[in-house]
């Protein structure tokens, strides 16, 4: 899309949903947000996703979960 945001188009059940979606380093894909959209993504959620991608780099620890697998 732009500024390295990426989007996964998933279709089920007639309901068209993106994904929005960006790399982290080589380490992860970290999903900003979904939205549900017939046509083209809005600018608006495409700045969001920016919004989104900025924070997290910022400090990744914060915005990250891990649990160890028994």
């Amino acid at each position: 899309m732009r500024d390295k945001i990426y989007e996964l188009r998933v279709n089920f059940q007639g309901i068209n949903y993106r994904i929005l979606y960006f790399f982290y380093k080589n380490q992860a894909v970290v999903i900003s947000h979904g939205i549900i959209k017939e046509k083209k993504v809005p600018p608006l959620e495409i700045e969001q996703a920016i919004k989104n991608k900025t924070k997290f780099e910022k400090n990744p620890e914060l915005h990250t979960y891990f649990q160890e697998l028994i």
